[in-house]
């Protein structure tokens, strides 16, 4: 039982470590230096699946963006209607956007009749290239970041999001766009909250090429008052995810090669 005891003080003490260093981190600006290739302005398409995953995936990235004066553009590919709530989530995500320091009038929510949100749903992936095409050339739009091709969640939805913008990407031959995709970690790591910083800033060194970046959540609290917009979403499981998540601290953005 000692040892028991011995290691669950590790690992809390290894989280407050982990979370005072990102606090610490959120108030220099030596804070994501490895972000190089983000740093010049850029016009930013984030392309997800559903309302709520810009809050519960990419704060990071996205806080990240919009304290550079990015010009950040949310396009999100359904209303989230699985459970029949979609209107209510979509006014959900204007509001999450809008704690995200997001404009409303830069998201775009689509309700398409083949893209609708649930497990089974197969997605269109030359539909998805054509809705995310249009945002391209709407916004001239420079960068693009979406989901990599598991998704965080394994979500065919995400996943149908990731080989929508692939399709688009080998379809056009779009070179002048950098896209970057968000990489899903193991379940231990995905669970492992702050401490995860750790393994994250070894990865992204041992990459010395600038194809991996990671940023580090310079506004951690943005992410809980973002996810709680969501309301209808807001259930005691997802408090617990935005907690626990290594996705709430650190985002871990992969390069897509085109």
């Amino acid at each position: 039982m000692a040892w028991l005891v011995m290691i669950a003080s590790l690992i809390l003490v290894t989280w407050i470590v982990s979370l005072f260093t990102i606090l610490i981190l959120s108030f220099f600006p030596f804070t994501n230096l490895r972000a190089a290739p983000l740093r010049k302005r850029n016009n930013v398409l984030l392309v997800i699946a559903h309302p709520d995953d810009e809050s519960m995936f990419f704060t990071p990235t996205i806080n990240f963006l919009t304290s550079r004066r990015h010009n950040v553009q949310v396009l999100c590919l359904s209303i989230g209607d699985a459970d029949g709530k979609g209107n209510i989530r979509k006014k959900e995500l204007f509001q999450a956007c809008v704690a995200l320091k997001v404009p409303m009038q830069q998201v775009k929510i689509v309700n398409h009749p083949d893209l609708q949100d649930g497990f089974g749903k197969v997605w269109n992936h030359s539909l998805l290239a054509n809705i995310i095409e249009e945002q391209i050339t709407s916004h001239c739009i420079n960068m693009i970041i979406t989901f990599d091709n598991y998704g965080v969640s394994g979500h065919c939805n995400h996943r149908d999001v990731h080989y929508g913008v692939s399709k688009l990407l080998y379809d056009t031959l779009q070179k002048d766009i950098d896209v970057w995709e968000l990489v899903s970690t193991n379940i231990l790591r995905k669970y492992s909250g702050p401490i995860d910083i750790w393994l994250t800033m070894i990865w992204a060194m041992l990459h010395s090429s600038g194809t991996i970046q990671y940023l580090v959540n310079e506004h951690p609290r943005r992410s809980y008052c973002a996810m709680a917009q969501h309301a209808s979403q807001w259930v005691w499981f997802r408090k617990l995810f935005v907690t626990l998540s290594s996705y709430t601290y650190v985002n871990t953005l992969r390069k897509i090669q085109h």
